[in-house]
């Protein structure tokens, strides 16, 4: 008898090969290597996440073609963990939210593989590079593809693995290998919290689960939400503290700044495309969970709008073109976070997809500059590239107007949409509205004062580095085309309602947030108000409408406003910027330049603390002391004394042997006599 979650299943095989072409690109490249030739190299790691996309697309066209109640294709390869009651399937599932993300990785993905055949043409690891690349594609497929929580998590460990792989791709420069190496020991804090979670999560369902029911499933733990109600708190609680590090939020964002270390297209692709938005990804997959719990909304919520504002200011005075790029994602993550924090996970969800077409373009423009400067990195020896990186100009600017939130640019569809469900939300309301407000401003300064930088005015650079700027190869180009398409059109799809469109995206996905299954309809009344909170406005009707237009318009303004003062100031009023930087005796800039002294401050309390603790108690005391000390040495120490006693009653006088004998058997005969 099959149970509720198992009912009306569409089964669909196709899904295993989306997920499994990446990995067989990555198999290949990676034990043929340097046998293959440059381009049969880039041809499999290119056609294997290419098809991977057309199949994607296909399994999207195959989900949209059924009801909207009953959009779920499901491809169980079998039992994976079987032990008693507990059952965890190996197999993976598509619906909306998952066939949106899948697009979005493979799509993206595919134009960020054509970018790297022209950025890594010269390099030597060209083949390894590419087998990383397939294997994070897997990675993440199988993260976003996966039917359960544990099939999540996999794909979950597995892009964090490939992120220090990428990130540290260059390793001969020491700077490389410690952002690696950092990026990696900061997921793994997080990850800890997760692992504690699922955890709590399986200890709390396992007892509940009826016959057939996988434990980890999203349609089980979705079924028996009731269930988890008492201990939601808790586990969204420690989900998130996973989040945090994946998705690079407050306290452990410092990992992603320094992994702009690595080569562009990695920073394109897992840094600002697809990686980062796990954390979003795993929250809105979870959603049924977090409307049972307004603590853990809420924290999510303050937590996001933090970071958007931390990262904006931090990005205001950064020279190095990627690191303020990075900050910038930083600060969108926030965004997302805000968005999901106030239930308004469609919301964060549409800004998941349009930042990837904006910020995917931004990086790959950065490193279209990057590679015209001849590796240089500096704004402040750039400008006037505008004139001979045409192709690389027009389409960045395209994403600068996207990201600063020009209508009808994608980026204006989801920051408007985030910005009014968080105004009209009881969890966000008037103070997060004004910081995600106030974030909007400064992402449009900050990103002209990019532009303005990068590509106007006179080249500030050497004459051999201005003698051999150039346009990037169209391997490079075509993508940024490509993206800055999508980056006007891509948020359409999200045309709301008060401009008179039908916000298709949001109704795509109204399933995926419905109220969170049975069980958010049994966790009373609070879940209930947060699980349609996000739609709740202050006022109705006529009055709702015009309000929203208002706050749109504003935001519009706003974000126009920090272009134009940005252009004006870092191009014809550059005394301007001279006064903020020497404002209070130019402590602010200070602070704001050396990025609030966090990684400072993280040195002095954990990483020193944790190098003296190692050496001191853990080396010297515990390895080198009782380990090698007392164990080791000591153990050879007795071997080597009874060895030595033992050597002296074998020194081969027969003598001596026959006096031994005579005295064991007086011994002996002595124990017998005693005994009787």
């Amino acid at each position: 008898m099959h149970s509720p979650v198992q009912e009306s299943l569409v089964q669909e095989s196709l899904l295993r090969w989306i997920v499994l072409l990446p990995l067989l690109g990555a198999a290949i490249n990676g034990l043929l290597n340097r046998r293959l030739a440059r381009p049969v190299v880039g041809a499999i790691a290119c056609g294997s996440v290419g098809l991977s996309f057309v199949l994607s697309v296909v399994a999207f066209a195959r989900l949209a073609s059924l009801p909207a109640e009953a959009r779920l294709l499901t491809d169980i390869v079998g039992s994976w963990i079987v032990y008693g009651p507990l059952r965890v399937d190996l197999g993976f599932a598509l619906d909306p939210l998952s066939a949106v993300m899948a697009l979005v990785v493979t799509g993206v993905g595919f134009l960020i593989h054509i970018y790297s055949l022209g950025y890594m043409s010269h390099d030597k690891g060209f083949a390894r590079f590419f087998t990383y690349l397939n294997l994070f594609i897997f990675a993440m497929m199988t993260l976003v593809l996966g039917e359960n929580l544990l099939m999540l998590f996999v794909g979950w460990e597995g892009v964090g693995l490939c992120s220090y792989l990428l990130i540290s791709f260059w390793f001969n420069e020491e700077a490389n290998a410690i952002a690696g190496k950092k990026a990696f020991v900061v997921n793994r804090v997080g990850d800890f919290g997760f692992l504690l979670g699922i955890f709590l999560l399986g200890a709390t369902l396992l007892p509940h689960l009826g016959a057939g029911e996988g434990l980890f499933s999203f349609r089980t733990m979705q079924h028996h939400a009731n269930v988890l109600a008492p201990a939601a708190t808790a586990i969204a609680l420690l989900l998130f503290v996973g989040a945090t590090g994946k998705s690079a939020q407050i306290p452990l964002y410092i990992w992603l700044p320094d992994a702009m270390a690595g080569p562009t297209p990695v920073s394109a692709l897992i840094h600002a495309a697809t990686m980062v938005t796990a954390g979003v990804y795993m929250i809105a997959r979870m959603n049924f969970l977090y409307v049972l719990s307004p603590t853990a909304m809420q924290v999510v919520a303050i937590v996001g709008a933090a970071t958007a504002l931390l990262a904006a200011t931090i990005a205001m005075t950064q020279n190095d073109i990627k690191k303020v790029l990075a900050y910038s994602t930083v600060s969108q993550l926030g965004y997302m976070m805000l968005a999901c924090g106030v239930g308004a996970f469609a919301a964060g969800i549409f800004h998941v997809m349009t930042h990837a077409f904006f910020k995917a373009l931004l990086f790959l423009g950065s490193g279209s500059v990057i590679h015209a400067m001849s590796g240089e990195q500096d704004m402040r020896v750039m400008g006037g590239l505008h004139r001979k990186l045409p192709v690389t100009f027009w389409t960045f600017l395209a994403g600068t107007f996207a990201i600063a939130g020009v209508f009808p640019l994608a980026g204006f569809f989801s920051k408007d949409e985030i910005l009014w469900k968080t105004f009209s939300s009881d969890v966000g309301g008037v103070p997060l509205y004004a910081i995600a407000f106030l974030v909007a401003g400064l992402t449009a300064f900050y990103m002209m004062r990019l532009v303005v930088l990068t590509f106007h005015g006179e080249n500030r650079a050497s004459a051999e580095v201005r003698h051999h700027i150039h346009e990037s190869p169209w391997t490079m180009t075509l993508p940024l085309v490509v993206l800055a398409v999508l980056s006007v059109v891509g948020g359409w799809i999200g045309w709301p309602a008060f401009l008179g469109g039908s916000n298709h995206f949001e109704h795509w996905l109204a399933p995926v947030f419905a109220s969170g299954g049975h069980g958010a309809a049994a966790a009373g009344h609070g879940a209930e108000a947060l699980a349609h909170g996000a739609a709740a406005a202050h006022g109705g009707g006529h009055g709702e409408v015009a309000l929203e237009r208002g706050l749109a318009a504003a935001s519009l303004v706003w974000g126009l406003l920090g272009l134009s003062l940005g252009f004006l100031v870092y191009s014809r009023r550059t005394k301007v910027a001279d006064s903020m930087r020497n404002l209070a005796g130019g402590w602010p800039y200070r602070v704001l330049l050396n990025k609030y002294y966090v990684d400072e401050a993280y040195d002095g309390a954990i990483l020193r603390p944790g190098f003296r603790l190692s050496k001191t108690v853990l080396w010297k005391g515990i390895d080198a002391g009782v380990i090698d000390g007392l164990l080791v040495n000591g153990t050879a120490l007795v071997v080597a004394v009874v060895g030595s006693l033992l050597r002296l009653m074998q020194n081969g006088l027969v003598r001596f042997y026959a006096w031994s004998f005579s005295v064991g058997v007086a011994v002996f005969v002595v124990y017998l006599s005693l005994r009787g």
